[in-house]
């Protein structure tokens, strides 16, 4: 903390380095020291979330990409009521010849 610094804007400073609650992270529960996730794909691994001051244990899974699917769970769908937002792209075509400093001039 520097001297002229103020607490509040320290504190503040600090809050954002730190873990946030809800952070999970998955380990793998096998012999010898931790590895790489991509040498041993098919040990079991142990899902831990963070509670703001400890690890505390979630779960275990049976592999990496379970691991993987627990601790990114897909996006639930879209609600049948509403349309998808797939259509055109509307607004100006990247690809349309223009003058962009990325393009060559043209003779």
């Amino acid at each position: 903390m520097n001297d002229d610094e103020p607490l509040a804007q320290w504190a503040a400073r600090r809050q954002g380095r730190l873990r946030k609650p809800g952070e999970k992270k998955a380990i793998t529960l096998g012999t010898g020291p931790q590895r790489g996730a991509h040498l041993d794909p098919d040990a079991p691994r142990l899902i831990l979330e963070w509670d703001g001051f400890a690890w505390q244990v979630l779960t275990t899974v049976e592999d990496y990409a379970a691991a993987c699917r627990a601790l990114s769970p897909t996006p639930e769908a879209a609600p049948a009521d509403q349309p998808e937002t797939t259509g055109p792209i509307t607004g100006r075509n990247p690809l349309a010849p223009g003058n962009g400093r990325h393009r060559k001039p043209r003779p």
